[in-house]
């Protein structure tokens, strides 16, 4: 009998266990969720912003102002969660890859090929962000990362997991790298990969469609690929001449001091991609110079993006060689011989940001994996071709100085201009606005009047990016009143100078955001009964304390 009823449980436990499994997931991303400590951090202390006054940027006031954000990107994001919620037009990371080659760290120790729980940490440490980062898209937004070969398999299923795996809407592979990585081991790898996924594919009205307004670009004159020879094509093997001193370019010797140069690259002879012919009828048409790079002359030419072209997943063009458009490119801007490893071609971005944005012409564009700022100079270089106002959000940490000595210099050079001092040559300005900031913290351990007090007080910088509102209007220890161009918004510290706040902004048109300090949530109403129309209330801190709860939870 016992037997029987010992039989009966286990038989009663197998059917419970059996209903439980058909409850799981039976197909997706599992991995082991590994604590980070800049997460747990915020158990107690909230991030907000502190701006660098002595890194701000103006070049015109009537502009838009783009960001910098100095800090872990887990915590710039969760200020981002409050002040730019629903605000991001796109979203563009090149996140680290995992290689194991000691390219990232996670709680501050280097993860290096050896760790067990390498792919664990990393999809750890992408989920906790992504999370975040979804709640910052528009409807009718798009998030492109960039991976490699490592956590490709990951990635995607990561993303299916977050943003739906309907709303996957492309993969596209670039060839970043024509020559090949000679340290592989089998295949030479050439290429990187872009995922593509819409917050909402319903939404969408992009044509992903390339257009003439890219205008001119500048490509190789060399044909590279492996059956370009001499052999092949004899009538593309033929010497071009140019002389350093009056940068003249021929066919032919005119003097001792020109110099020959042949279409030979580190794998062997390869041809010109021009005939004879054509190649001086596009030197008469000023297409053809000639450049000194690594102690060597290359021949390049002007091309022109003529044609409406659907993009496609393959993308090969020589200007998204990473080495010449992005680690050469940087040198040149910065005047270092590597001040950043591995940084994208300028030309990879704008065209991933041209085919995002071309119809949105005041997009902001949010990259929190920043580096050496690649997003930030094509945005103002897509403003500049095409025309525009969009606007960046820039977050990377500062390990190795790479906010404030690579990131910060490279943006601020190309919207001040510089001069290249390799050839003399002098860089046009891009134009545009910064603001710099970094994240920093309130402790925060429980709801107390004393840390709501403190948390207002500190909050300021977080509640100006969020209304856009940078230019100070009036101050005094009871309120602050900011705006920009054609906005304005008020901060009071003291519900008793309700009265004077209002004397204060009596002659100011338009709406006014006003933040109002309160220990509850009460946005004071009845005070602005009288006014309402004119401002918009939201108390503070509870505002931003909703939204850390949400997060945090």
């Amino acid at each position: 009998m016992e037997n029987n009823q010992t039989n009966e449980k286990l038989l009663a436990e197998i059917d419970r266990l059996k209903k439980e499994l058909k409850k799981k997931k039976k197909y997706g991303l599992v991995w082991e969720d590994k604590p980070e400590d800049v997460v747990e951090m915020c158990k107690e202390k909230l991030p907000v912003l502190k701006e660098v006054k002595s890194k701000e940027i103006i070049t015109d006031k009537n502009k838009p102002v783009n960001l910098l954000i100095e800090g872990d990107n887990y915590h710039a994001l969760s200020v981002l969660n409050y002040t730019h919620k629903g605000k991001i037009d796109v979203i563009y990371i090149d996140p680290p890859y995992n290689t194991g080659a000691k390219d990232w760290k996670y709680n501050n120790d280097y993860v290096d090929g050896e760790d067990a729980f390498r792919h664990s940490k990393w999809l750890s440490s992408m989920n906790n962000r992504l999370q975040l980062a979804k709640n910052l898209l528009k409807d009718s937004s798009v998030i492109a990362v960039a991976i490699d070969d490592n956590e490709i398999a990951s990635l995607v299923l990561l993303m299916d997991q977050i943003f739906g795996e309907d709303n996957r809407i492309g993969i596209i592979c670039v060839q970043h790298h024509p020559r090949g990585r000679t340290q592989s081991n089998f295949f030479s790898t050439v290429h990187e990969y872009c995922l593509f996924y819409a917050k909402n594919k319903s939404k969408l009205t992009l044509d992903f469609c390339f257009e003439s307004d890219r205008g001119e670009e500048v490509e190789s004159l060399i044909r590279a690929r492996e059956d370009a020879t001499p052999e092949l094509r004899p009538n593309l093997y033929y010497p071009i001449y140019f002389n350093p001193k009056t940068k003249k370019i021929d066919l032919e010797k005119r003097s001792k001091e020109d110099i020959e140069i042949l279409p030979i690259t580190s794998n062997g002879k390869r041809v010109w991609k021009l005939i004879k012919e054509s190649f001086l009828e596009e030197l008469n048409q000023g297409k053809i110079f000639v450049e000194l790079n690594k102690d060597k002359y290359h021949v390049y030419r002007k091309i022109q993006r003529s044609n409406v072209n659907k993009a496609k997943t393959i993308w090969i063009e020589s200007d998204y060689d990473a080495n010449h458009h992005g680690t050469e490119l940087l040198k040149k801007i910065l005047n270092k011989p590597n001040p950043f490893p591995f940084p994208k071609s300028l030309y990879t971005l704008f065209d991933i940001l041209y085919l995002l944005t071309k119809q949105n012409k005041e997009a902001v564009i949010l990259d929190y994996f920043a580096g050496s700022g690649t997003t930030g100079h094509a945005v103002l270089e897509l403003n500049k071709r095409i025309g525009g106002e969009r606007k960046f959000i820039l977050c990377t940490n500062n390990e190795n100085n790479i906010c404030e000595e690579v990131t910060y210099p490279r943006i601020q050079k190309v919207i001040e201009g510089y001069k290249n001092k390799k050839n003399g040559e002098n860089i046009e300005s891009l134009g545009g606005n910064l603001k710099y900031f970094k994240t920093d913290f309130v402790d925060y351990k429980e709801s107390t009047d004393r840390n709501k007090i403190k948390l207002t007080k500190e909050a300021v910088e977080m509640l100006c990016v969020k209304e856009g509102t940078f230019e100070l209007v009036m101050e005094n220890e009871e309120f602050k009143i900011f705006k920009n161009q054609d906005h304005y918004a008020g901060i009071i510290f003291d519900q008793l100078a309700i009265k004077d706040f209002k004397k204060a902004i009596k002659n100011i048109k338009g709406k006014i955001s006003v933040y109002i300090f309160s220990l509850g949530d009460d946005s004071f109403e009845d005070e602005f009964e009288d006014i309402k129309q004119k401002v918009k209330l939201s108390p503070i801190p509870e505002a931003i304390l909703k939204v850390y709860r949400r997060i945090y939870k």
